[in-house]
């Protein structure tokens, strides 16, 4: 698998970056964090060589001067909206996200209820956070938000807003979700610190679109993929190159509140640091393409399985929707085809000539190995162990996992806890697996060939079940499936 990022220089020249704009506004920075501040896969995928963990290590840099600030919106406590890639409300994911912080050890400031207007579960959750021994702060609706900047930066718009003391150089404004009012927050503290006599600036970090490559290259085209949803469309900023005579990426809702944005600076400051939505960010991604042909293919793979993603939450929902439709063009306006991932193909094949479902993974060397369905095995488990020998160099007539020791785990799945399919998932094997390598030289080696499973592309010939999806996931292999179900019913769990 080629590399196509440096992300070593990238934690260097990230970190310079920021230090630098920090030292521009006297000393103080109040940074929005967009999308995920750790565990951010999607960067990785499309940007091979970039780490999940590079933007938390890039702040580690910065040692004690980092302080975190996390902002939830009260509607969105009082929804229970949830994180659709963990299945959890917002309001659990910031006690998550504040634990993992401090075990990360960085300072977490608090929490910040914005466009509170007394939503019974908002209060909950600050009694929560009180009990916690965690500070929070109330930021109320402001009407005619974000276009009346005179009914916002006045007293009754974010003077209303409680301050939030903070007492470090970088303070890192970051939330569960899209929407939670990060920017809100971070230009609310300007005016408090404005008031105060404090000198502070408002930057923005975010990872995509990367402003500096063109707005078709394959690595923005995938950020608009898997935005689909959001209705996010990467455009070139007219305010940018009108002021310096440059082209460069950025997204609708930028450039859509840039100009409400400069005459906030101008009330709160008496000028506009930015001539421009892409000079608020401090985005350093391009510098450290290393390969960017390796980037390309790597983004073009991200747009597919977004795709196929897509259609699967299609066929489930009855209906087109939106983002699919979105998907389809950009798909198409690509050029990408489904031979660019080929275990798409080798799936489809292993499941023409067998007349049941199957799987396929490529591994990162390119080789491409197949599962099929058989009575005691599903596809996704067939092919795991096909691929653990494959890797191990274990002739593919050798048993990893006896019969006989499959055969129990089927009856007991039957007879004891009333599944109707007998066939072992990825779960059940791997546990098999295990206790065979206590015995069996053969399967120990293959068990030590997981991590090499990391990174690869494995397609289904049918949506495969949320146990063998999961662990895939939890390998960090690259899923997708056909949008259709194995059994043809109503419902399916």
């Amino acid at each position: 698998m080629r590399i196509g990022f440096d992300n070593e220089k990238y934690i260097r020249i990230q970190s310079e970056r920021i230090q630098k704009r920090i030292a521009e506004f006297g000393g103080k920075l109040y940074l929005e964090f967009g999308g995920k501040l750790f565990d951010d896969y999607h960067a990785s995928r499309v940007l091979p060589g970039f780490e999940p963990d590079s933007k938390i290590r890039m702040l580690k840099s910065f040692g004690g001067d980092v302080e975190i600030i996390l902002a939830i919106c009260a509607s969105d406590i009082e929804k229970n909206k949830q994180r659709g890639d963990l299945g959890i409300s917002y309001d659990d994911d910031a006690l998550r996200l504040m634990d993992v912080f401090r075990s990360m050890g960085f300072y977490v400031g608090g929490v910040v209820i914005t466009q509170y207007a007394n939503q019974p579960s908002a209060d909950n959750f600050r009694k929560k956070l009180t009990a916690l021994g965690i500070r929070s702060y109330l930021h109320y609706p402001i009407k005619g938000y974000p276009h009346a900047v005179s009914d916002i930066v006045c007293e009754s718009g974010y003077g209303r807003n409680e301050y939030i003391e903070t007492t470090r150089p970088l303070v890192v404004v970051t939330a569960p979700g899209p929407g939670s009012g990060k920017m809100a927050t971070c230009l609310s503290q300007l005016y408090h610190d404005f008031k105060r006599g404090i000198s502070s600036g408002y930057a923005k970090f975010e990872t995509f679109p990367v402003w500096s490559l063109p707005l078709n290259h394959p690595v923005n085209q995938a950020y608009e993929a898997a935005t689909a949803d959001l209705n996010d469309v990467n455009m070139i900023d007219p305010y940018h190159l009108e002021a310096y005579g440059v082209t460069a990426v950025n997204y609708n809702r930028d450039v859509e509140i840039f100009p409400v944005m400069r005459t906030m600076f101008e009330k709160l400051l008496g000028h506009c640091p930015y001539a421009s939505p892409t000079d608020m960010g401090v985005n350093m991604i391009k510098d450290c393409i290393v390969d960017d042909e390796a980037c390309r293919i790597a983004s073009n793979r991200e747009i597919l399985r977004r795709y196929y993603a897509a259609q699967v939450e299609a066929k489930r929902a009855g209906m087109e929707t939106d983002a699919l439709r979105k998907l389809e063009l950009i798909v198409k306006r690509a050029g990408i085809t489904s031979d660019i991932i080929p275990a798409i193909g080798a799936s489809l094949l292993r499941e023409k000539t067998t007349g049941a479902p199957a799987a396929a993974v490529e591994l990162q060397d390119g080789r491409v190995v197949t599962g099929k369905t058989s009575s005691l095995l599903g596809a996704a488990a067939a092919m795991m162990l096909n691929a653990l020998k494959e890797l191990a160099g274990i002739p593919d007539s050798l048993k990893l996992i006896p019969p006989e020791v499959i055969e129990p785990i089927t009856e007991m799945k039957i007879n004891n806890l009333g599944h109707r399919n007998p066939r072992l998932h990825t779960d059940e094997v791997l546990v098999a697996l295990c206790v065979s390598a206590v015995t069996n030289p053969a399967a120990a080696l293959a068990q030590k060939q997981l991590d090499k499973l990391r990174g690869c592309d494995v397609h289904f010939s049918v949506i495969p079940s949320s146990v063998d999806e999961k662990i895939f996931k939890r390998l960090g292999m690259n899923v997708s499936c056909e949008p259709r179900y194995e059994i043809s019913k109503l419902y399916h769990k």
